[in-house]
């Protein structure tokens, strides 16, 4: 998936059907002048309906058509024949992704489940026609009920990813690299800030063939919680990971402060965050002898597991993934 083809937000505009007319007809045959009202019922409009699949990362497919009408219920008609109802309209989307009201920011509903299909807006219901309304003392109904109106409104459509494992840590601290390392995900590499500008996605194979998923979110700075930089675009993404790994580079100034800053951030964003699984690897670790480990090792942050590791040179990636793996399974 390449940076531009990645949506995550989305507004859309959507329609039901409306109901089909109730037919007012007068039932009329040889030998039978006086049938009765046989009108049958109008069809009921089509649903617009949300489907979840496992299959899709973005709501790229949604970007160049975002107006989705329903068709309408057919109008009933003679013998108490049912109008035909109005096709529904499907829309797949990613799991993980929220629908919200547009004018009144509530939440809807949401998807999480594959092949999970739920209504989003129902269509109007079809029209009695008049042989509901024959009775002793009105034998002869000419009229029938005209079908209810369809729901229209404009929604907006978040994704947060489902992944097993968040990346967190600051602009260049080699997110990118290690995501490409331990799987076959081609992330935007460069020596400059801000280089991710989409979130990434890839699948960690493990030992006997096991998987877990792994996201690359875009660079957290001090004060994204606020607005500033690219992480409070992205935030959101790391609420549906089951863990969260940090990675600071050795070579940064003070590596208890960045992770701070890191932490303080996600606290702000949504307190929950913190109840997470994590996990801090040091990274680009092949700058450094043994002697300069043993020295970051007295004054790395408490209470956090650490490990060592370079992705350039595949130092401690499967110590890594082991503990990612026994992180996901506790």
């Amino acid at each position: 998936m390449t940076e531009g083809n990645f949506v995550d937000y989305i507004k859309i505009y959507a329609s039901s059907g409306k109901g089909g007319q109730g037919s007012m007809h007068l039932h009329r045959e040889k030998f039978i002048t006086k049938g009765g009202p046989d009108g049958g019922d109008g069809g009921r409009g089509g649903h617009i309906i949300l489907r979840g699949d496992k299959n899709m990362w973005t709501l790229f497919h949604l970007k160049f058509k975002r107006h989705f009408r329903a068709d309408h219920g057919g109008s009933g008609s003679a013998s108490r024949s049912t109008g035909a109802d109005g096709s529904d309209v499907y829309i797949d989307v990613p799991l993980g992704t929220i629908i919200r009201d547009a004018d009144t920011d509530e939440v809807i509903l949401e998807i999480t489940e594959d092949k999970k299909e739920v209504v989003l807006l129902r269509g109007g219901k079809g029209g009695l026609g008049n042989w509901h309304f024959k009775s002793s003392t009105n034998q002869t109904p000419r009229y029938s009920q005209p079908g209810m109106d369809g729901v229209e409104g404009w929604f907006r459509m978040e994704l947060k990813l489902l992944a097993d494992v968040g990346l967190v840590g600051f602009p260049n601290a080699g997110k990118s690299t290690l995501l490409s390392v331990l799987t076959s995900a081609k992330p935007k590499i460069a020596d400059y800030a801000f280089t991710t500008l989409k979130p990434n996605l890839g699948i960690v194979e493990h030992r006997n063939h096991q998987t877990f998923v792994i996201a690359d979110i875009p660079g957290i700075i001090e004060g994204a919680a606020e607005g500033k930089g690219l992480g409070h675009r992205f935030l959101r993404h790391i609420e549906r990971n089951s863990a969260l790994l940090f990675l600071i580079p050795a070579d940064s100034d003070d590596i208890n402060k960045e992770y701070d800053i890191l932490l303080n951030e996600l606290k702000k964003h949504n307190p929950e965050l913190l109840d997470k699984d994590r996990l801090l690897a040091i990274s680009k670790t092949d700058m450094l002898d043994d002697e300069l480990i043993a020295e970051i090792k007295q004054d790395l942050p408490k209470g956090i597991e650490t490990v060592f590791i370079s992705s350039v040179a595949e130092i401690g990636l499967q110590e890594l993934k082991d503990k990612l793996w026994k992180m996901l399974n506790s």
